[in-house]
């Protein structure tokens, strides 16, 4: 029987199963990584957007770290969507217990559809108290442009942005591409050691992109897990989602799912 390393996400649900927590686990599981979870708060959601929220308590999310902590030996993990401040805060508090050896921030503050997933208290509290913790951070462009306080136009928009957010804390930054409207998609690293490069790919002309982001960072995870450096992990995550935003799911009405389970042919772990 094969042994999976273990990743811990936590985020919140997603009721359509194309983002948050739900697009983590079926990574961790494409690319063979037992995914553990702790659940910071539930969406009502599909393709077409957010039509509820409910936060879990502070208390709760403590014990679901504690029971996780206890139990299995998480080599990485991710936080997705926290949605305020208190939740935020109570995430931070819990990274500092227990000192897990890889932290991965994908900074969400909104959905596809439009609805925010981290207020203005959260946004502030992220940036002054979770981006510390982070070995690596992975905003899209509108939530860079959020981050480092700045419009964000061309490549040296980009640049200088992952300065301005590498001086907050984090370690190492990936700001997405995605969001960009050039032919070719195209992801900025920002290295602790001083290295810097672009990721690139086709861009896919699809509305088919829910939990991308979700993605990219549950397979960094993925990948650190099985033992693979930050740089290795960064790059293979890239092309992980750069394989499988051609061949989507042709489920909902609106912006439809990815198909994680696409990349079991490739079996490169």
């Amino acid at each position: 029987m094969p042994q999976y390393p273990t990743g811990l996400t936590i985020a919140g649900t997603d009721s359509g199963g194309g983002a948050g927590m739900m697009a983590d686990i079926k990574t961790m599981q494409t690319l063979k990584t037992f995914a553990t979870s702790v659940v910071v708060g539930l969406t009502a959601q599909n393709t077409e957007g957010v039509q509820r929220i409910e936060t879990v308590d502070a208390a709760m999310i403590d014990a679901q770290f504690a029971s996780v902590a206890a139990d299995f030996d998480v080599r990485a993990a991710k936080t997705g969507a926290l949605f305020d401040a208190e939740h935020v805060q109570a995430v931070v508090r819990n990274l500092a217990r227990y000192h897990f050896p890889v932290v991965v921030v994908d900074p969400v503050m909104v959905a596809k559809g439009g609805s925010h997933l981290l207020d203005e208290a959260g946004i502030a509290t992220l940036k002054t108290d979770l981006l510390p913790l982070a070995d690596v951070v992975t905003p899209n462009l509108p939530e860079a442009e959020l981050l480092a306080g700045r419009a964000i136009h061309d490549r040296v928009d980009v640049l200088n942005a992952a300065k301005q957010i590498q001086q907050l804390g984090a370690a190492n930054v990936v700001i997405k591409g995605g969001h960009g409207t050039d032919a070719v998609v195209a992801d900025y690293v920002k290295l602790a050691d001083g290295t810097d490069y672009w990721l690139e790919s086709p861009r896919v002309n699809t509305n088919r992109t829910h939990g991308t982001g979700d993605t990219l960072s549950s397979a960094i995870v993925s990948y650190v897990a099985h033992g693979m450096n930050l740089k290795q992990a960064i790059r293979q995550a890239h092309n992980y989602l750069a394989a499988i935003i051609p061949h989507p799911l042709p489920l909902g009405h609106g912006h439809g799912p990815l198909n994680h389970g696409l990349w079991e042919e490739h079996d490169e772990i």
